[in-house]
């Protein structure tokens, strides 16, 4: 990861317990989103001891390599991690908390909480996968949690059901469907954008995030402008309805002669008109049972498929 400067005298803050060093080089912390989209695109990654890459992860490699890719250091094994942050209550877990585990003696496994009683790890029999805390194997194995940092639009739940929209949004499992910033990858890459200047645009997309050159690349073209706050939100789920705005825009597509109607679309609708080019296009069918689906997320599979589709065209 690049690193990035915090302030001009001191470009890091660090955090001691014991000989452990946190760092962060950002100028501002990744929201709790983006730590939940990133944990959770190594899903189904398989288990390998001692692994510390996408092609195999052991629990604490994983951890690792998550947290390195937001800007932080941890220690090498669950024993080590436990001795870094602070320490932080069952009923208080937010997403990104480091939760730990007694499975075969001591601190021998970690995980990454999702806030509430849910977490994502590395198993040995799983792979890369989510778990809860509560069931009856992890409840009476559980150690403790660490807070390693607070995330952005980090809110914190008791463990059980999310409270509101919110936390629900930063539960959504990214493996099956596609974040703005994923969006964004993948249309600048089908685009072939020059994504080499990673300029801040967006307050929440700092230089050194993956997203951060295709973020910019297509601001400038008037795809993606950012919402009321000028944020981009790059771990935010991305809906249908945005999906068609956005392919229209990039692939200035015009409505052609056949028609095509949704249920669910109203004229009164702000995608109304892009949804009847991308319809009339025959980039979209709809559902099968005469929606749209506008304010469904959008699959990873399908966001293939409408890039695919607009491609042609």
């Amino acid at each position: 990861m690049k690193k990035k400067i915090l302030l001009p005298i001191f470009a890091a803050f660090m955090i001691f317990a014991g000989t452990a060093t946190i760092t962060n080089d950002s100028a501002e912390a990744a929201s709790g989103s983006e730590l939940t989209a990133t944990a959770s695109k190594y899903i189904g990654v398989p288990y390998v001891y001692g692994g510390t890459t996408a092609q195999g992860l052991d629990c604490s490699g994983y951890t690792k390599l998550v947290f390195k890719q937001l800007g932080y250091t941890l220690n090498r094994t669950a024993a080590m991690q436990y001795k870094q942050g602070t320490s932080v209550s069952k009923a208080n877990l937010q997403a990104g908390d480091l939760v730990f585990f007694n499975t075969s003696g001591g601190v021998s496994h970690v995980g990454i909480s999702l806030g509430g009683s849910k977490f994502i790890h590395a198993g040995v029999s799983t792979g890369v996968t989510k778990a809860d805390i509560n069931s009856s194997y992890w409840s009476k194995r559980y150690v403790g949690a660490k807070r390693i940092a607070t995330f952005g639009d980090n809110i914190t739940v008791a463990a059980g059901e999310a409270k509101n929209e919110e936390v629900k949004d930063a539960a959504i499992d990214f493996s099956v469907y596609a974040s703005r910033g994923e969006v964004a990858l993948q249309l600048a890459e089908a685009l072939g954008l020059d994504t080499s200047d990673t300029t801040s645009v967006f307050p929440d997309v700092k230089p050194a995030s993956k997203y951060a050159g295709a973020a910019k690349a297509l601001h400038e073209l008037g795809i993606f402008t950012g919402d009321e706050n000028g944020k981009f939100n790059p771990g935010s789920p991305f809906t249908r309805a945005q999906m068609a705005k956005v392919l229209v825009t990039a692939y200035q597509l015009e409505l052609q002669e056949q028609q095509l109607s949704f249920t669910d679309v109203p004229a009164s609708h702000w995608a109304s008109t892009d949804i009847s080019i991308l319809a009339s296009n025959g980039i979209t069918n709809g559902l099968g049972d005469g929606t749209f689906g506008v304010s469904n997320n959008v699959k990873l599979v399908d966001l293939a498929t409408f890039i695919e589709r607009a491609q042609a065209k």
